[in-house]
């Protein structure tokens, strides 16, 4: 439990808690309400077998709606590609950029092109969806435009009715809408996945030990990443004030947190989703010198895990100089007045900032890369990788990201309660006072 948590102190906490449930309860619901016209016993044996394609990454993501073809199958995932799109080009872009420094009426218009964005990729993928499903021999009971327009009409009506769902979370619950969508998707599929590892030790392919070292393994894997994503490098940055003593001088010392992870978990899904192009044509393709090509580029295989670390290093330092510009954070400091000690404001300080963040983005860097390749190496070691798809770095990071978020907001109105009941607490004494001095005056 969280220290200070008293629903009956903080209606708006017990609000937004109850309004989180019953989003995430549609949610739930949804993911079992399935499109008809589809083999699902077929189905559900064929992604068993493309789980380390794009299609597996898809249905852990939507917690297991592809497996059901429900109306979320595509999940959140278009709002995300559409965001991520935006947000890349957005210091590319000349009007994207212009729109970002217009504050709130340019934000509203990102998020009107990221809708229409989203519904427009939604289309597109799911018009593929429905002719990749029809090519599978078997799978489609009703052939035809008929089945064709149904799916597409549905898929898409479920992505978007989750963007909905999305920002009432946002608004109305706690955390990030979409974040929490995600983060309800791989909770989901943690108890099949425990299941999984008993049901293997049940049938004698591993033993009690392997069982104990997974368990407490991850447990560890938990712990580092929370502590990692919540340490910072504080850096000092002092503010002149009027008098020029050095008294003074220290009173007005301020810091900007730097995090240790400054990107977060989206170098991880990049890279991800370019190695699983291998196995998505390796799924669909009969080509032997495909096969031949990218037969060893699979998860458990050195080259796969080599070729991971690369991506997750260059998304690591492409994206880290996209969310954070030294020139512009010196030029705000020297504005204010503000220096950082030892460095004087301007060039020299955005020199400082440069060097520091590619010193954060290779920590970050290293930090990433052996989160997700460790679990891996380690389940497969032990004859377990199906765990790796839920609690492998990726998905625990996502989770445990969404989380201390959740937390964090859960604890600022905590804090802002307290300081409410305070002040309400001095206003009641105040008045308190002012009576007894009042019936003091009237003897």
């Amino acid at each position: 439990m969280i220290p200070g948590l008293n629903f009956k102190k903080l209606p708006e906490l017990k609000s937004r808690f109850l309004y989180t449930l019953l989003f995430l309860a549609i949610y739930r619901l949804g993911i079992f309400i399935s499109v008809p016209g589809l083999n699902l016993d077929l189905l559900r044996q064929q992604l068993a077998q493309m789980s380390d394609t794009v299609v597996g990454m898809i249905n852990l993501l939507s917690g297991g709606a592809l497996e059901n073809f429900s109306i979320f199958t595509l999940g959140i995932a278009p709002y995300i590609s559409v965001s991520i799109i935006i947000q890349l080009l957005t210091p590319v872009v000349p009007y994207l950029d212009a729109l970002r420094k217009e504050g709130e009426a340019g934000r509203k218009a990102i998020t009107s092109l990221t809708r229409r964005g989203t519904i427009l990729l939604a289309l597109i993928q799911s018009y593929f969806v429905t002719i990749g499903l029809e090519k599978s021999s078997g799978l489609v009971l009703l052939y035809g435009w008929e089945f064709r327009v149904a799916s597409i009409i549905t898929l898409t009506g479920g992505t978007a009715f989750l963007m909905w769902l999305g920002e009432q979370i946002t608004e109305r619950g706690l955390g990030n809408g979409v974040s929490v969508l995600i983060f309800a998707g791989i909770v989901a599929r943690v108890p099949s996945s425990l299941a999984f590892l008993f049901e293997a030790y049940r049938q004698h392919e591993i033993s009690a030990a392997v069982v104990i070292f997974v368990l407490v393994f991850v447990m560890l894997l938990i712990w580092g990443i929370i502590y990692i994503e919540k340490s910072a490098r504080q850096v000092p940055v002092l503010y002149p004030t009027r008098r020029g003593s050095l008294e003074a001088l220290a009173q007005q010392q301020h810091f900007i947190p730097m995090k240790l992870n400054p990107t977060g978990v989206l170098p991880p899904i990049f890279a991800y989703a370019l190695m699983a192009v291998p196995s998505t044509i390796l799924s669909f393709s009969q080509n032997d010198t495909l096969l031949e090509i990218f037969a060893y580029i699979q998860r458990g295989y050195f080259v796969y895990e080599t070729l991971l670390i690369a991506l997750i290093v260059v998304f690591t330092f492409f994206y880290v100089t996209l969310i954070f510009n030294p020139d512009e954070v010196a030029e705000n400091l020297r504005k204010s007045g503000a220096f950082v000690p030892g460095y004087r404001p301007g060039k020299e300080t955005s020199i400082f900032f440069e060097g520091l963040l590619y010193k954060m983005a290779l920590w970050a860097s290293i930090y990433l890369s052996l989160v997700c390749v460790v679990p891996e190496v380690i389940f497969t070691y032990f004859n377990v990788r199906t765990l790796a798809y839920v609690f492998g770095g990726t998905a625990i990071l996502i989770a445990v990201s969404v989380a201390l978020d959740i937390i964090s907001q859960v604890q600022s109105m905590i804090v802002s309660g307290s300081y409410e009941d305070y002040i309400q607490s001095a206003k009641e004494r105040l008045k308190s006072l002012q009576k007894q001095l009042y019936k003091k005056s009237l003897k």
